[in-house]
């Protein structure tokens, strides 16, 4: 892996200059989740300075470096985010001035790096497999935001306040990320113009959610100028009926759990060792699950994930190669780069998210937030696979407001194929995902 700068504030960058007296972790007085929210002008850069408890940089490749910001928001044991830049410099710690920018969420199990830049993470993946290079080599300033679950240890870690990471709490955390983002922009020489907020999967979820409830702010004090959901219904079409009572039934099992007091979704305990034992003992068997190898097993989880998981018909999160109905091998994205996928995941992960966002799809009360998908009037470019989400997507696209709605559901096979088809990962890690996915993307937010 490239040889990271780490930093701790005080620091004084070509692009962004503060001072400090020392260099701190202290929690910086935090503004209530309303002001935060709302009030974008009131983030100076003695506030910045304040809230970064350290400050990363690393190259990627050429003139594209990674900039990774954990910001503390809290006082409880998990009150921090992480914020990404991903960008082309002029000079070392100088960006070049991007007048488009996006801010993108990522999906269960993972984190801005695996989802966006994961040559960042992985070996079996080169720069040019990173949707993040992709886009900053356009032109296009590239923001990422890690959910507070992700900096949990894998050991050791406190859940004290897992109970508050629900999708309340994600959507505040998402409107900090993007006035941030709009702040060091400013500062940078690039101006504070409203962003692009985009998504993949749960994140994606999470954008249409923060799309809805900037709606009910007034107009000058809204982030986003235009929406990216990547693979994800926010409703469900009343054709998907099987669809709404699979979340249904799996947001009464989730709070269950919940108010046993189950807080954690500890991907240490099946992604990751899913994946790793994959790669290091592939013959061996399963520990999961009887009678199959272990890259029996991690094959027939990412390629037939509808066996375990089913938010429509033969979902699945990668298309895969099969013989006499079996997977033999992944068919578009190469196996290393998925199980470095899983195998990096964060170990842990928040069950209350998990349950509100099941409960939204499911659409019977309690719900954690209402229903203002139809305020959304910001453009729209919906981006799936026929294999993941897809077609069962495009449904929320006409839901909301929006005259300025493009969708592009990449399909390679013919529908009666769709089960082997383009799946919901390999939109970010199929070989050829920049032809297929990317591009019909970046063009649209460069006319954006």
């Amino acid at each position: 892996m490239m040889q990271k700068n780490v930093l701790c504030m005080p620091v004084v960058l070509g692009w962004l200059v503060v001072t400090a007296s020392g260099c701190t972790t202290e929690a910086a007085p935090v503004q209530d989740d309303e002001e935060v929210l709302r009030d974008a002008a009131g983030t100076s850069a003695s506030n910045i300075e304040a809230q970064v408890a350290g400050l990363e940089r690393e190259p990627i490749v050429d003139d594209i470096y990674h900039y990774s910001f954990l910001v503390k928001v809290g006082d409880t044991a998990n009150a921090r985010i992480r914020v990404h830049r991903v960008v082309r410099e002029d000079a070392p710690w100088r960006a070049r001035p991007a007048a488009q920018a996006i801010l993108l969420l990522h999906g269960d199990f993972a984190t801005f790096d695996t989802n966006f830049a994961p040559s960042l993470t992985s070996d079996a993946a080169q720069p040019d497999q990173d949707l993040a290079v992709y886009l900053a080599r356009r032109g296009i300033d590239v923001w990422g935001l890690d959910r507070r679950w992700t900096t949990a240890p894998k050991d050791g870690a406190d859940f004290s306040d897992f109970a508050d990471m629900g999708v309340v709490q994600a959507v505040f955390d998402t409107g900090r990320a993007l006035i941030f983002a709009r702040s060091l922009r400013g500062l940078t020489g690039a101006g504070r113009d409203r962003l692009i907020l985009g998504g993949f999967s749960s994140g994606a979820q999470i954008t249409y959610l923060y799309a809805s409830e900037e709606t009910q702010s007034p107009e000058e004090h809204r982030h986003i100028k235009g929406i990216v959901p990547i693979d994800i219904y926010a409703k469900v079409a009343s054709e998907d009926e099987v669809s709404r009572q699979v979340a249904c039934a799996s947001a009464v099992e989730e709070r269950d759990l919940v108010a046993q007091g189950v807080v954690d979704s500890d991907n240490s305990a099946f992604f990751q060792p899913l994946a790793e034992l994959a790669a290091s003992a592939p013959a061996d068997p399963s520990p999961f699950y009887d009678g199959y190898s272990n890259r029996e097993v991690l094959l027939g989880f990412v390629t037939q994930t509808y066996l375990f998981y089913e938010p429509k018909p033969k979902y699945h999160l990668v298309a895969g190669a099969f013989t006499d109905g079996a997977p033999t091998g992944v068919r578009y994205a190469p196996e290393a780069l998925i199980n470095d996928w899983l195998a990096h995941s964060p170990p842990h992960q928040s069950l209350v998210e998990s349950a509100d966002r099941s409960a939204l799809w499911c659409g019977e009360a309690p719900l954690p937030l209402g229903d203002h998908l139809a305020d959304i009037r910001v453009p729209l470019f919906y981006l799936g696979a026929a294999g993941g989400f897809g077609d069962h997507g495009l449904y929320t696209t006409a839901v909301v407001g929006s005259a300025d709605v493009t969708t592009h559901v990449v399909r390679r096979l013919p529908v009666e194929n769709e089960p082997e088809d383009f799946g919901h990962g390999d939109l970010l890690y199929a070989e050829d995902a920049p032809q297929l996915a990317w591009e019909p993307l970046a063009q649209w937010l460069l006319a954006h």
